[in-house]
């Protein structure tokens, strides 16, 4: 379903990612781990068009996306669920998830039922203002925003980060359910065992490059532990 090849990107004159190479097959949980720096957010906004690209270093099914906007690109399919969250702030909670539908209007599994079906605390605080949320509760939105536009791919750039265990394993217990949707999804994760649990494969970063490609189910610790401080366990 989507692929980078050779994927560069660049802050000005620093370069952030050297020839970043991934694939995600339809359906597939993907997990990016790595430390902070790696590089993972970074790939994220590459993917999605917020850092412009070579058209060829990313392709969705098969056809070149790196230079299309992230407008275009959410068109196709793919949506964000970015780090920080990013509500608009003078909306309420439901109409920060209205707005996820309006750029893709496509059917599918997600709508404001089923988005409420799987974050139910939603539904109750649906005319609050998304800022009078907790720290979880903006984050499920976040999630639900994105699930609005019936993507087939989800990116989620640092989910759990912040957020006290017992939202973290709430929101970690949806994605199956998505994934029974039909989304594929990439995980960008700092907690190496919460990626894993869900994660059919995983990608270890460091310092712009891929260090690891592995299955999450038969990756060592001391795979792990080399390819994200690049020294031996």
């Amino acid at each position: 379903m989507l692929e980078t090849h050779g994927l560069t990107a660049n802050y000005g004159q620093f370069r952030a990612l050297f020839g970043v190479d991934i694939t995600v097959a339809a359906g597939e949980c993907v997990a990016i781990i790595g430390a902070n720096g790696a590089g993972k957010s970074t790939l994220m906004r590459s993917i999605t068009g917020v850092l412009g690209n070579e058209p060829g270093m990313v392709l969705h099914r098969g056809e070149p996306i790196g230079a299309l906007s992230s407008a275009e690109i959410m068109k196709r399919g793919i949506a964000m669920v970015p780090e920080g969250r990013r509500l608009f702030p003078s909306l309420t909670v439901e109409e920060n998830l209205l707005v996820g539908g309006q750029a893709r209007k496509v059917p599918g599994p997600w709508s404001l039922d089923t988005v409420y079906d799987l974050f139910p605390i939603l539904r109750e605080r649906r005319k609050s203002p998304g800022t009078a949320l907790s720290g979880g509760q903006q984050q499920m939105v976040a999630i639900g925003r994105a699930l609005m536009s019936n993507p087939e791919l989800l990116l989620c750039d640092e989910i759990s980060l912040g957020l006290a265990p017992v939202i973290i394993r709430d929101i970690y217990a949806a994605l199956p359910r998505i994934r029974e949707g039909g989304a594929a999804i990439v995980l960008v994760e700092q907690d190496i065992g919460k990626a894993l649990a869900v994660a059919d494969r995983v990608y270890c970063m460091m310092e712009g490059r891929v260090t690891l490609v592995a299955k999450a189910a038969e990756v060592a610790r001391e795979q792990i532990h080399s390819a994200y401080f690049g020294v031996a366990a």
